[in-house]
Order: C-alpha cells, then sequence, then structure tokens
C-alpha cells in the first residue's frame, strides 16, 4: 500500500505542523477552485500561482493577516451589453486560505494572463538565527573566592 502525501501541501507553506496538515488534508470538502499551483523558488521563496481566467485586477483582494493568507475574487455582475450562449469561463466567486508559517510575508502580487502570481519569502529575524560562538584558545579564567 502507498500513501499519497500530496493532500498535506495543499494549503501549507513553510512549515511542517503535522497535525495541522492531517486536519486539512483528510477534510471532507476540499475546494478546488480556483485551481492553484504553490512552488518552492528557493530555499526561503514560494509562489502561489492561481488560474483566475476573466478576473481583473479589481475583482481580487489578496490579504495577509498573521499566519493565513485569504484570496478573494468576485467579479462585478456588469456584462457590459455581452450575451453569452455558452459560458465556460467560471465566473463565480471564490475564497481560498493558505495558511502560513512563522516568519513568512507577502512580497507582492501581480495579475497577468489570468494568472495571479503571489510571492512569498521567509524571513527570520537575526535574533532567531543560528549563530556560531568563537572558541576562544587560552589559559582558564580562575575564578577568586569572595573574600
Amino acid at each position: 500500500m502507498s500513501l499519497d502525501l500530496s493532500p498535506l501541501f495543499r494549503s501549507t507553506i513553510g512549515f511542517d505542523r503535522i497535525g495541522r496538515l492531517f486536519e486539512d488534508a483528510f477534510a471532507d470538502a476540499v475546494p478546488s477552485y480556483p485551481p492553484y499551483n504553490i512552488e518552492k523558488l528557493g530555499e526561503n521563496e514560494y509562489r502561489i500561482v492561481m488560474a483566475v481566467a476573466g478576473f481583473g485586477p479589481e475583482d481580487v483582494k489578496v490579504t495577509a493577516k498573521e499566519n493565513t493568507l485569504l484570496v478573494e475574487g468576485k467579479q462585478s455582475e456588469k456584462t457590459n451589453g455581452r450575451q453569452y450562449l455558452h459560458r465556460g469561463i467560471a465566473a463565480r466567486a471564490f475564497e481560498r486560505r493558505f495558511e502560513l508559517a512563522d516568519h513568512i510575508e507577502v512580497k507582492g502580487a501581480k495579475l497577468e494572463n489570468g494568472l495571479l502570481v503571489i510571492d512569498l519569502k521567509r524571513e527570520i529575524p537575526e535574533a532567531l538565527k543560528p549563530r556560531v560562538i568563537p572558541i576562544q584558545n587560552g589559559k582558564a579564567v580562575e575564578h577568586k573566592a569572595a573574600a
């Protein structure tokens, strides 16, 4: 039997909190619209690419709050005088949430050719980065007893 862990990576970026991942992976209703990719560009850089054909920049809202990235889309009700004989390009509203690890920051978002591209980067504060402690060579320091 082979266990497919790919559902674990659907809505998380930059961390591996197994408990929450399993909850998300086995949730009953996993939304599939709009389709998206999560790419790892480097050790600390990520990209989300969402297919949002038919949506313009004014129809999509990207919000980062605490460790959650929320992408919402809603087209205006205007048809601009168009009469559709067949409408195969989805225009329904959507809301997609991504859980972000600590220190993941949204660097920017752009909409081009029907693709929403959101760039993310992990920026660990200096105080939390590992540091090498230099070892000095020399005599041990003698401690004098207090008199």
